[in-house]
């Protein structure tokens, strides 16, 4: 029996597979160490953190709302409601009425009125908070499985850590200060942990951006409050070095070398079996952006952290997801059965070249 120091890749929809691959490893007696994520790879580590074991973490996979996945609901399209009077007052909208002479006092009913539209407030999100959908539907989701565990609503990474004693790594972008940012007890210990996670899987365009709030405290001892986040894909969607390398301001004093590295990647060249031939599903009943972001977000996805992949080859378990989009929360129930048994065989196979 080895422990492991775990890194999920980010990947959305695909991350389902994580599922099938931690069940591998804990049926063959392994355990964990240090966790770290970024994106989907993010809401698998904290969920692992927070005392999930693979099945649990696949009931929630497989949860249904209606007969439809939960996971479908994480693309909640915002309302009017969801945008304050600063960011009106201050939008490109308000400005172009201004410069064709609206008055005032009109401008503000007009932008109402348009909030009013669904598809206006859709498209004002994407032009002043960034992203398509609000996002809130995946903190509720996560906030409520957290107190499943014991970890009340609002709980931050510091008493998150000092209850499980599971050393998790959140990874993200800051794209005020155009700089990686690896959020954990040590570095952002203030910051609550579903707000961590709903920073680290914010796909550029496709959910709201993230503003740090006062109340997180400091990182690192620096201030980050107003700056903007983003998923951390965009930086490094696969940050292996964290676990194996000596990084004493974010990883902290642990020995690298006191476990065995694990990298679980969602490799979108390995078909799933049973779907070899499967593309992803098209996104019919979404805006045209929607779906042009969501092939723009699986081409970006699959450029990241190439050199890494390299170097740590013979550390890495390659779990196939080809044929999933990003975003395609509304996957078929045997397509999804088949993503998680592909990491599953694939973390089998893993395991056994590496005689474990």
């Amino acid at each position: 029996m080895a422990l492991f120091d775990v890194v999920f890749e980010g990947g959305g929809a695909k991350g389902s597979a994580f599922a099938g691959a931690l069940t591998a490893l804990k049926e063959r007696g392994h355990s964990t160490r240090r966790l770290v994520g970024t994106s989907a790879g993010a809401i698998t580590a904290t969920l692992a953190a927070a005392g999930y074991t693979p099945a649990e973490m696949l009931a929630a996979v497989n949860e249904k709302v209606d007969g439809k996945p939960r996971f479908a609901g994480f693309m909640d399209k915002p309302k009017a409601a969801d945008f304050n009077d600063d960011i009106r007052q201050n939008s490109d909208t308000v400005e172009a009425l201004k410069q064709v002479h609206v008055p005032a006092f009109i401008d503000r009913d007009l932008l109402s009125l348009l909030l009013a539209s669904p598809l206006y407030a859709q498209l004002f999100c994407f032009a002043e908070c960034g992203g398509l959908f609000q996002g809130d539907n995946f903190r509720g989701w996560l906030t409520e499985k957290l107190a499943a565990k014991g970890i009340a609503a609002g709980g931050t990474l510091a008493t998150m850590f000092a209850k499980t004693n599971v050393d998790l790594s959140v990874v993200t972008s800051d794209t005020t200060q155009k700089e990686l940012v690896v959020m954990n007890h040590r570095t952002a210990p203030d910051v609550p942990v579903a707000w961590a996670v709903r920073m680290s899987m914010s796909i550029p365009f496709v959910w709201r951006e993230v503003i740090w709030q006062k109340g997180w405290g400091a990182y690192q001892g620096r201030s980050l409050t107003g700056h903007k986040f983003v998923d951390g894909g965009m930086l490094s969607n696969f940050p292996i070095r964290l676990i194996d390398t000596r990084v004493p301001d974010i990883m902290g004093d642990t020995d690298p070398d006191g476990a065995l590295n694990l990298g679980l990647l969602l490799d979108e060249n390995l078909p799933i079996a049973g779907f070899e031939d499967t593309k992803p599903a098209a996104l019919a009943d979404h805006l045209k952006v929607v779906q042009r972001v969501s092939r723009m977000m699986d081409t970006m996805m699959k450029a990241q952290d190439n050199r890494e992949i390299r170097e740590y080859a013979s550390e890495v378990c390659r779990l196939p997801v080809k044929g999933v989009g990003t975003t395609e929360f509304e996957m078929a129930d045997d397509k999804l059965k088949a993503l998680v048994d592909g990491g599953n065989t694939a973390m089998i196979a893993h395991l056994d070249s590496r005689s474990l």
